[in-house]
C-alpha cells in the first residue's frame, strides 16, 4: 500500500486491475522539453503506482547521439526536477536498466531499421512478443517522415491483429488548417489503422475534465437541466498569466486560436455539449463528440460577428511591469498575430438551440486559470424583485480545470438576520481537499491509457477535421484582414473591449474566475 492509499483508504484498488501487456515505449524527440517535463516523470510515477507492465522498456530516439548511460542520467535528472513525487532510488532502479537510446535522423530509413533491430533484440532477451508504443514528441514538420519510416520499416504493422500490435501517440498540433489536417490524417492512415492511433490532448487527462462526464451523467440533479430550457449560456476560459517568453518564433506562426481554441478548448466544448453516449467505450464517447462538433454553425466573420482578437500591450503582472507582445524577443514589430481570441458558438441541435457558448483564451491575463462555467437562467423576478433587499445571482456551475482542480456551485441564500435579505453563496469542491494534493498528472493517465488500448481520452481523426473545418475560415479571414479588426488589451487585464462587446451583444459579461 503506498502513501496515497494509506491516507485515503477508499482509493485502494482504483485502476490497479488495468494491466498493460509487455511494452516498449519509443519516444521520438527524447531530448526535448516535453520528454523531460512530462513523459519521463509520467513513466516514473506509473512505476511508483505499480502500473507499468512487468516487462517494460523505454527507448529514447533523437538526432543527437547519446550513450545509454548518459540518457539514463538525463532521465533521472528529469525525474528529480519535474516529478510530482520525490525521487525514490529503488523505484528508479526497477526501470533504469531497461532504459536505452537509439540515435538517427527522422527521415533516415536505415536508422529505423536499427530501431526495429533494437526492439527485436529486447524481445529476444525476454523471449516474448511486445507491443511497441511510438510516442511522437517532435515538431510537426517531422511527423510525416517519422510516420512513413515506421511504415517502411515494418514497425507500424508489427503483430497487427494480435494483442501486442504497434500503436502511435501523436502530440498536437494536428495540422495548421483543414487542408494540412486532412493531409496529416491521410499520412497516418496510410501507415496505421485508426485503432492504433492516439492523438493526444493533455487537457483530456485532467481530473476535472474527466469528472465532467460523471457530474453530467452520474448525478440525476444535473442532466435534466442540461439543456436550452434551463441553461442561459456557457463560458469557457483558458487564461494564461505568462507571455510568449522564449517561444516567440513558434507563437508567431500559431496565435491563440491555433494554440488553444481549436484543440484544448474545443474538446471542452464537445464534452460539455455532447449527448449521453450509449456506453463509456472509446468509440461511443467519441461518436457523440463528433456529432456536437458537426452541429456547430459556421462562424459569422467581420464586425458584429462571432469572433474577436487582440494583442497584449505592456502592463502589470504580479506587481511587475511586463512588455507588450510586439516588444517580446523574436516578434515581428508589425505582427498581427493574436494573443487573445474570443469566440461565440451556436450549436444547431435540439438540446442547445439558442444557447450561446462563449470561448476565450489569452496570454498575459491576471492569472492562470481554465474553467467551464454553466450559467443557468435567472428565476422569474416575482418574489425577489426588490434589488435593494434581494441580491439574486444566476445559478452557475463552474468546473475549474487548472490550477486548483474542482468545481463550484453558486446558489442564492438568505443572509442571517431578522430581515429577509439574500446574497449569492458558493459551494466548493476541490480534488486536493477531498482526495489529497498528490493527484496524478494528465500524462500519467494518458500514457497508461495508450498502453492498455483505451482511446476514450484521445482525439479521433474526424474530430480534428471537424474542428479545423470550423476555424479555417476564421484564420483565413484574419490573415487577409491583417491589422484591421485587431484589438489590444493591457497585460494583466481580462482581455479587450471587443471581447466584452462580443458577449454583451446577447448576455451580460465575462466571468472573472
Amino acid at each position: 500500500m503506498n502513501a496515497d492509499t494509506a491516507r485515503h483508504p477508499f482509493l485502494e484498488g482504483l485502476s490497479k486491475h488495468r494491466g498493460a501487456p509487455p511494452t516498449v515505449v519509443v519516444i521520438f524527440g527524447a531530448s526535448g522539453d516535453l520528454t523531460a517535463r512530462k513523459l519521463i516523470p509520467a513513466v516514473y510515477n506509473l512505476a511508483c503506482d505499480s502500473l507499468l507492465p512487468a516487462d517494460f522498456y523505454l527507448v529514447g530516439y533523437g538526432r543527437k547521439a547519446i550513450p545509454d548511460e548518459e540518457f539514463r542520467d538525463i532521465a533521472a535528472k528529469a525525474i528529480r526536477e519535474f516529478s510530482r513525487r520525490e525521487f525514490d532510488p529503488a523505484v528508479w532502479q526497477s526501470i533504469r536498466q531497461n532504459v536505452s537510446y537509439v540515435a538517427g535522423d527522422y527521415d533516415e530509413p536505415e536508422a529505423f531499421r536499427r530501431l526495429a533491430g533494437h526492439i527485436s533484440g529486447i524481445e529476444k532477451k525476454i523471449s516474448r512478443e511486445m507491443q511497441s508504443l511510438f510516442y511522437i514528441s517532435t515538431p510537426p514538420t517531422v511527423f510525416a517522415p517519422i510516420l512513413k519510416n515506421l511504415g517502411a520499416s515494418g514497425l507500424a504493422s508489427k503483430y497487427l491483429g494480435k494483442p501486442h500490435h504497434a500503436k502511435v501517440v501523436i502530440e498536437k498540433p494536428f495540422g495548421r488548417d483543414l487542408a494540412s489536417a486532412l493531409e496529416l490524417n491521410a499520412t497516418i492512415r496510410s501507415v496505421f489503422e485508426e485503432h492504433q492511433v492516439y492523438r493526444i490532448d493533455h487537457y483530456l487527462g485532467k481530473e476535472t475534465v474527466q469528472d465532467l462526464l460523471v457530474q453530467r451523467f452520474g448525478n440525476a440533479i444535473f442532466e435534466p437541466l442540461w439543456n436550452r430550457n434551463f441553461i442561459d449560456h456557457v463560458q469557457i476560459t483558458v487564461a494564461e498569466e505568462v507571455g510568449v517568453g522564449t517561444r516567440g518564433g513558434y507563437y508567431e506562426t500559431s496565435g491563440a486560436l491555433r494554440d488553444m481554441i481549436q484543440n484544448h478548448t474545443m474538446q471542452l466544448v464537445a464534452l460539455t455539449a455532447m449527448e449521453p453516449p450509449v456506453s463509456l467505450s472509446a468509440e461511443d464517447v467519441r461518436d457523440e463528440k463528433v456529432k456536437v462538433l458537426k452541429a456547430i454553425q459556421p462562424l459569422r466573420l467581420g464586425p458584429g460577428g462571432d469572433t474577436a482578437r487582440a494583442q497584449y500591450t505592456s502592463g502589470m503582472i504580479g506587481g511587475k511591469q511586463v512588455p507588450g507582445y510586439l516588444d517580446e524577443p523574436g516578434i515581428d514589430k508589425n505582427s498581427s498575430t493574436e494573443t487573445h481570441a474570443a469566440i461565440r458558438l451556436s450549436i444547431n441541435n435540439w438540446r442547445w438551440q439558442g444557447v450561446p457558448f462563449y470561448l476565450r483564451s489569452g496570454k498575459r491575463m491576471p492569472h492562470r486559470v481554465s474553467e467551464i462555467a454553466i450559467q443557468f437562467k435567472r428565476p422569474p423576478g416575482t418574489l425577489f424583485s426588490d434589488s435593494a433587499l434581494y441580491n439574486i445571482a444566476p445559478n452557475t456551475l463552474a468546473f475549474q480545470i487548472q490550477p486548483d482542480e474542482g468545481l463550484g456551485l453558486i446558489l442564492n441564500g438568505k443572509v442571517p438576520g431578522l430581515e429577509t435579505r439574500t446574497q449569492p453563496v458558493k459551494m466548493n469542491f476541490r480534488y486536493s481537499t477531498t482526495f489529497g494534493s498528490n493527484t496524478p498528472e494528465a500524462y500519467e493517465r494518458l500514457v497508461l491509457d495508450a498502453m492498455v488500448g483505451d482511446g476514450t481520452l484521445f482525439i479521433r481523426g474526424d474530430e480534428a477535421e471537424a474542428s479545423w473545418k470550423l476555424y479555417t475560415p476564421v484564420l483565413e479571414n484574419w490573415a487577409e484582414a491583417g491589422h484591421e479588426g485587431l484589438d489590444t488589451y493591457d497585460a494583466g487585464t481580462w482581455g479587450p473591449k471587443s471581447a466584452e462587446a462580443l458577449i454583451a451583444q446577447t448576455r451580460d459579461a465575462w466571468r472573472k474566475p
